[in-house]
């Protein structure tokens, strides 16, 4: 459903975050960072009939190619001007401000020790 992407997305953000605090508390010279690639046209849906037939006609106008979709992580990853930024969110080869809710340390505190429980159970 559309609740448990838009959920996985704020974990992705706040995850993010908490590895870059972490990276910075250490002393580790590495960079963590959450992006939003956009809307891509892949085969995703191929066996979803209609959807997908709909999905190919209407995406070619309307959404990113493969190749558009992964111009941030190339950006983020290799162009000077993201050198050493961390902890941040992009979105169109910029810097976006995420909501508040994804700005939250505490929050981002929480997820990755629940996260650890998980691994260790």
């Amino acid at each position: 459903t559309l609740a448990a992407y838009g959920q996985s997305k704020l974990a992705n953000i706040l995850h993010a975050g908490e590895l870059a605090r972490r990276f910075k508390e250490e002393g580790v010279n590495i960079t963590a960072n959450s992006l939003h690639p956009g809307s891509i046209l892949t085969n995703l849906l191929r066996n979803r009939g209609i959807i997908y037939a709909i999905e190919r006609t209407l995406g070619k106008l309307l959404l990113k190619n493969i190749q558009q979709g992964a111009a941030t992580q190339c950006y983020v990853a290799l162009h000077p001007g993201a050198k050493g930024v961390s902890g941040k969110y992009w979105s169109d080869s910029n810097l976006y401000e995420p909501s508040a809710k994804a700005k939250d340390a505490e929050l981002g505190k929480k997820l990755w020790d629940y996260t650890l429980d998980l691994v260790a159970a």
